[in-house]
């Protein structure tokens, strides 16, 4: 069993992240889905891959239906948890970049149902085929193809278009922090759509806007009061770094040593069309 652990521990917990939206929520499932496997006769096992994924899929699919109920009551927008993806290849960390779905997409992955999201995170991030993923779900082939394009069609992504986000590159974050901290609204604005959103999730621990920001005017009023660091948002100097969090060059928000924000970017044809920041404490533990 240490064996398999150490084969296929990073994709379990790619899978089971991607699942819940939790680092922590994943890291408990693939932890419990390797004691119950202690258990399990060595002829169930003659597939491990397939097997194991059944097991983390089933238990998320569990830990889902209680997830909602928390989120109904929870304070404000809530946006998947960040994880820090180190720069230095590891097989860990190869393994977890490769099947990482883009942090936009996470935070499109809200809108599915359990299984919906299950299908779309089988097929696209990890690259299971249409009878694998009805066999892991006991579902058959043609619902699974059916609940596929009613994921996309949720998400507002067409059969033709591409999973993957357009890149951040460190030299334009870089271009868009020196903006920020010149002053350099006017800059600022011609980054941004004209229907730029952010997001913040505070999850009512910390000041964060309970509803989505919109139009770029107001998004940068926002952006420029956040870098100047005034009260009550922050207490002490506010200072941001570029950083790898889920694969992508993001920015870590920090008041003197406290880690204060995850913030996410993502560019559409160029211009900056959705900000997510991250605030809520709790979910700030692994950035």
């Amino acid at each position: 069993m240490e064996e398999l652990y150490d084969q296929f521990r990073a994709l379990l917990f790619t899978l089971a992240y991607q699942l819940t939206g939790s680092a922590a929520d994943a890291e408990d499932v693939v932890q419990d889905v390797f004691f119950k496997a202690c258990d399990v006769h060595p002829e169930r096992l003659e597939k491990p891959k397939a097997y194991l994924c059944k097991m983390v899929t089933n238990h998320c699919l569990d830990l889902q239906k209680s997830a909602r109920r928390r989120r109904e009551v929870y304070v404000g927008p809530w946006l998947p948890e960040p994880i820090r993806t180190p720069e230095a290849d590891t097989l860990e960390t190869t393994v977890v970049r490769r099947d990482l779905l883009s942090y936009a997409m996470l935070v499109l992955l809200e809108r599915l149902t359990p299984t919906e999201r299950a299908v779309f995170v089988l097929r696209e991030a990890l690259g299971f085929d249409y009878p694998e993923i009805a066999e892991l779900l006991g579902n058959r082939e043609t619902n699974c193809r059916k609940l596929m394009s009613r994921a996309r069609s949720k998400m507002g992504i067409s059969e033709e278009e591409q999973v993957a986000a357009e890149a951040v590159e460190l030299e334009w974050v870089s271009r868009f922090l020196t903006s920020l901290e010149q002053a350099n609204i006017d800059h600022v604005l011609s980054l941004l759509t004209e229907d730029d959103m952010l997001v913040s999730d505070g999850g009512g621990k910390v000041i964060a806007a309970t509803r989505p920001i919109q139009t770029c005017d107001r998004v940068a009023r926002i952006l420029a009061t956040a870098y100047e660091g005034k009260k009550p948002y922050y207490q002490g100097n506010l200072h941001f770094e570029i950083a790898a969090l889920n694969g992508e060059t993001s920015i870590v928000a920090r008041s003197g040593a406290e880690t204060v924000g995850a913030i996410f970017l993502q560019r559409q044809r160029g211009k900056l069309a959705r900000i997510y920041i991250v605030r809520n404490p709790d979910k700030l533990t692994r950035v």
